[in-house]
């Protein structure tokens, strides 16, 4: 899959001017999640200043409600973004979806916005498109749902296929050949048992076998006992999060053996109790490169006095990458879609990725094993695409 990538060392110099901006406020405790009724495209009330020199930037998020500490880091991740690069050039201007996205959406074509960076879920997008697409205004989405990409809707999130190719390529390296899986039942299942088939078939693989389960510490369990009562495989794909990972690992084998080999997916990054697993010992997992993470974490913290959330780098990326194509890109002016898919792609704090005609994020991960109490990067991710 990333065969196209480079493994070197990319210089990337950003130079663009400040804009101002503040911390995010706590909506508190959470509000209203009836979504409103769609409101007509208006001038608003209270409409933003006219800009002639700042491209005009929609950030959509939940400020308010059970998603709002996601939301918020977000955000916060934007402002950050906008003071390390001085940006001069773009006003993003943050619309709380938590009471109706519909509305939030409306307000943002309003205000004359060329690019809404967001919403956060999947099934938002549909309503946010709705609005933007006959305004001529783009969507990059914080999903990682492949299935909401489109030619005016790029699709930021990490998805879950990527780091599943990811690791099969590297144990198909290492002489494994036959596989079977434990996934949750349901889209994310559905979406990690696919994308496992392919990567199998792409190596010439064999899939053993595929046992689903609910989501709960029993089903997982007894799943994981009729997969080791069936025999047969390498290595075993667990799709799910830390938890169930780690109690079906220890059902499937014992921490000394080395066969079968567990793989995980995404869900695993930035888990402390997967290195603190004895169950997980050998164990390995495809992800993005957290070496500029941890500085943007440290620096999250010093601003904004908390813990970031994890896909709070899309919020950073997505600023990063929009002042990349304000390069070409005329004030007021629709936004050039088409530099969306340079070839070359984009740096961020999660490093190198681009946008494939689908509209989806193809990332550069790094293939990690877990250790007895450590995690280590074996393969480390590419750093540049050709």
């Amino acid at each position: 899959m990333f065969g196209s990538i480079r493994r070197k060392a990319a210089a990337v110099l950003l130079t663009i001017g400040l804009a101002a901006c503040q911390v995010v406020p706590d909506g508190g405790r959470p509000g209203p999640t009836t979504p409103e009724p769609t409101k007509p495209v208006e001038p608003s009330d209270t409409a933003l200043p006219t800009d002639t020199a700042r491209h005009r930037i929609a950030l959509l998020v939940p400020l308010s409600g059970e998603n709002a500490e996601v939301g918020r880091s977000i955000a916060n991740a934007t402002t950050m973004a906008l003071l390390d690069t001085n940006a001069e050039n773009l006003r993003i201007t943050t619309y709380d979806t938590a009471a109706g996205v519909g509305s939030a959406t409306s307000s943002a074509i309003a205000d004359g916005n060329k690019l809404i960076l967001g919403p956060l879920m999947a099934s938002e997008v549909t309503s946010v498109l709705a609005q933007a697409r006959p305004a001529n205004v783009p969507l990059i989405t914080f999903s990682n749902d492949t299935s909401v990409a489109q030619p005016d809707v790029f699709v930021m999130g990490h998805v879950p296929e990527q780091s599943i190719e990811r690791s099969i390529e590297y144990v198909a390296m290492q002489g494994v050949r036959r596989f079977a899986a434990l996934v949750p039942n349901g889209d994310y299942g559905d979406r990690t048992a696919n994308a496992l088939e392919g990567a199998v078939m792409s190596i010439q693989g064999t899939l053993i076998a595929v046992e689903r389960y609910d989501r709960n510490n029993t089903s997982v369990v007894s799943a994981a006992n009729r997969l080791k009562a069936r025999g047969g495989y390498d290595a075993v794909l667990i799709a799910d999060g830390a938890n169930h990972t780690i109690r079906a690992a220890g059902a499937l084998k014992k921490p000394a053996d080395t066969v079968p080999v567990i793989l995980g997916t995404e869900l695993l990054n930035g888990d402390a109790t997967v290195a603190a697993s004895p169950a997980m010992r050998g164990a390995l997992f495809s992800a993005v490169s957290d070496n500029r993470y941890r500085q943007f974490v440290t620096s999250y913290r010093t601003r904004f006095g908390e813990q970031p959330h994890r896909i709070a780098t899309l919020g950073y990326d997505s600023v990063l990458l929009t002042l990349r194509i304000a390069r070409e890109w005329q004030t007021g002016t629709t936004l050039p879609v088409r530099r969306m898919l340079a070839p070359e792609g984009f740096l961020g704090i999660d490093g190198p990725f681009r946008f494939l005609r689908s509209g989806i994020a193809e990332r550069a991960m790094e293939v990690r094993r877990v250790g007895n109490g450590a995690i280590s990067v074996v393969d480390g991710a590419p750093t540049q695409f050709d």
